[in-house]
């Protein structure tokens, strides 16, 4: 049951949503926002920048891009940042001191840093992988067909669906879209940035744990170290 719970999690990000090329009044209610680009606007006027960069930060000219680019630009950055933020929740929830795990009987011992958790897995239940690689295929194959144009005559590779929002994958159990153009570009603004923040601070923490593999918390002096190397079936 902890695992059906977890794999429910990996889809429950509150969906956010940024602008196409065109203004779309679609009748799906992901989709009731319209938003057009301003080509006068760094990246098209598309939501994420905040103080003190509201003109943007693009130190290596990624946004001198076309609009259809941009796109798919920020289609891969809402992901990433989804999956970025699930991913530091699992880092600190799975170690020390809160120890919650779904793969694991976590209560009776410490089951180290969470970089090497899936190797005990892999040990372990060989096949898990497999069925994991399945699972994750078929989320982004809905994503796929849901996001990006079928292949066809003038079709280019990655080009997304017309009227598609980037990251709108038709999720939203909690109604959590806005309906006006304003509070959807805030909240858009507000995952991004969220995202950002977790992709460099996920980058952080697994640099950490594989520089003294101890898990994040014993390593700032906030958790005692039980970790006992020689409990668990990969050795590190």
């Amino acid at each position: 049951m902890k695992f059906i719970a977890t794999l429910s999690l990996l889809v429950s990000g509150a969906s956010a949503f940024t602008p196409s090329s065109k203004v779309f009044k679609t009748s799906s209610a992901l989709q009731a926002v319209a938003w057009a680009p301003d080509e006068s606007a760094f990246a098209y006027g598309l939501p994420g920048a905040i103080a003190p960069f509201e003109e943007g930060f693009d130190p290596l000219n990624l946004a001198d891009k076309p609009y259809d680019t941009l796109l798919r630009f920020r289609e891969a950055e809402t992901q990433h940042g989804r999956v970025a933020m699930l991913a530091c929740i699992g880092m600190l929830v799975t170690e020390e001191p809160i120890e919650y795990h779904p793969l694991f009987e976590a209560y009776n011992k410490d089951i180290g840093p969470a970089i090497r958790h899936l190797d005990e897995v892999r040990a372990t239940s060989p096949a898990f992988f497999e069925v994991l690689f399945l699972i994750i295929g078929g989320f982004e194959l809905n994503r796929a067909r849901k996001g990006f144009a079928p292949p066809g005559e003038g079709v280019e590779f990655q080009d997304l669906q017309e009227g598609y929002f980037p990251g709108d994958i038709g999720f939203d159990p909690l109604g959590l879209k806005p309906d006006d153009s304003a509070a959807f570009a805030e909240m858009s603004t507000k995952e991004l940035q969220n995202g950002r923040l977790a992709m460099l601070g996920f980058m952080g923490m697994l640099v950490q744990e594989l520089v003294n593999g101890e898990e994040i918390f014993v390593n700032l002096g906030l958790a005692t170290d039980r970790f006992d190397p020689s409990s668990v079936p990969i050795q590190f």
